[in-house]
């Protein structure tokens, strides 16, 4: 049987993600700022606001350990937070200018890795590369809400 090497698809991606996060780290060490305290940051100036609760479900990591890396970023300078108008019980989390500033170098820095990482590709093996991505990012999008849904409706039944 001659293998299409679909059997490898999630040991590739797994791989691709971490190696490029090694690489990443590797470069970004004199930016003073921990993995974790990248990710955070990234997401915070993607999403200026975003309630602490909801930053720990895009950074998939527990509420408090959340919590212990916004006090930490806070204390640096690189963010602040913000009791929202509506629910004083949810606090957002805001970039500072360190913070903004710091992000156009993780930009720069995230963009040397991925050429690197894409020598050798051509233009339009990239564009297929990332067709295909963002296909199996929806398709999976797509069943985890149809799960959800069912869950939703079953649970309504009960």
């Amino acid at each position: 049987m001659v293998s299409d090497g679909i059997d490898r698809l999630g040991f590739l991606i797994h791989d691709v993600q971490r190696l490029m996060r090694k690489r990443f780290e590797a470069r970004a060490s004199g930016l003073g700022l921990s993995s974790a305290q990248w990710r955070l940051l990234v997401r915070v100036a993607k999403e200026a606001g975003v309630a602490q609760a909801r930053l720990a479900e895009l950074l998939e990591i527990e509420p408090i350990s959340v919590s212990r890396l916004v006090d930490r970023m806070e204390e640096g300078g690189w963010i602040e937070r913000r009791q929202d108008a509506t629910d004083r019980r949810v606090r957002m989390i805001f970039p500072t200018e360190k913070a903004n500033a710091a992000y156009a170098d993780v930009k720069s820095l995230a963009g040397e890795v991925y050429e690197e990482s894409l020598t050798g590709v051509s233009a339009e093996e990239r564009r297929v590369l990332i067709r295909v991505l963002d296909a199996i990012v929806q398709n999976l999008t797509d069943a985890e809400t149809s799960l959800e849904k069912m869950k939703n409706t079953e649970g309504a039944a009960a």
